[in-house]
């Protein structure tokens, strides 16, 4: 009916906290992964890579919302094949994210930007300045390793902030280099975000020592949505404080 809301199930945990803080009660149904906003009332609908397409389906969505890199092929086709709208998204930069942010809040029906949208591309506009220029490694599994290699999102915004991804010409986006490998590699640090991989202080830097180690928020580094208005300044703070 014309002014109706749309109803919008989010398969991308980033998405999810955009739409929910732009369009609270829009999204019927999420992720088990998307953890922010807290509480949020929505049904679950299983992971980003093995969503319960049938559940999503039978929610009823006038749109789904994915990404190429969380979400497989084969279950966004199942979704158009039961009658569904998907909008895909591609954020391997900064500027995409900005980008696909606006496109997906659009989609959803939003006539006015949200504020935290302006704010976050005015924190990126200017970032806290860099000490030094720094090159870094920057894992994001364990058993076995895997590093930021080239085209990602996360590896732009440390670009952003002064540190150079020594894997970021690599021929994987997502590389496994034996840990020998990553300890040779040449870089004076080691950059450690507690997602995927939840790397924490007595789990990760001790495989790099003597390098020093900037422990990292996951959310902060790789996720697209409100996070972004705060990120350039926690993800310097912790960059600013390993090795001192």
């Amino acid at each position: 009916m014309p002014g109706a809301r749309p109803r919008v199930v989010s398969l991308v945990p980033s998405l999810t906290e955009a739409v929910a803080a732009s369009a609270p009660g829009l999204l019927v149904g999420a992720t088990d992964w998307c953890t922010h906003p807290p509480g949020l009332a929505a049904a679950r609908i299983g992971g980003t890579k093995n969503p319960d397409t049938a559940a999503v389906t039978a929610l009823r969505p006038d749109l789904v919302i994915a990404n190429e890199e969380e979400n497989r092929a084969p279950d966004l086709d199942a979704l158009r094949a039961a009658g569904l709208t998907v909008l895909v998204t591609e954020v391997r930069t900064l500027d995409q994210a900005f980008t696909e942010l606006d496109r997906v809040l659009t989609a959803c029906g939003l006539t006015s930007r949200p504020r935290w949208l302006d704010e976050a591309e005015a924190a990126w506009a200017a970032p806290p300045p860099p000490p030094a220029p720094r090159t870094a490694v920057v894992p994001v599994w364990r058993r076995p390793w895997m590093v930021l290699g080239r085209d990602t999102f996360a590896g732009d915004l440390l670009a952003r902030l002064g540190v150079v991804n020594r894997y970021a010409d690599h021929a994987d986006r997502y590389p496994r280099v034996p840990l020998d490998e990553l300890r040779a590699a040449g870089a004076d640090l080691v950059v450690l975000p507690d997602e995927p991989y939840r790397f924490t202080a007595d789990d990760g830097p001790e495989a790099f020592a003597p390098l020093p180690a900037a422990l990292v928020d996951g959310r902060m580094l790789t996720w697209y949505g409100p996070s972004l208005a705060e990120a350039p300044r926690v993800l310097g703070a912790a960059l600013a404080e390993a090795g001192r």
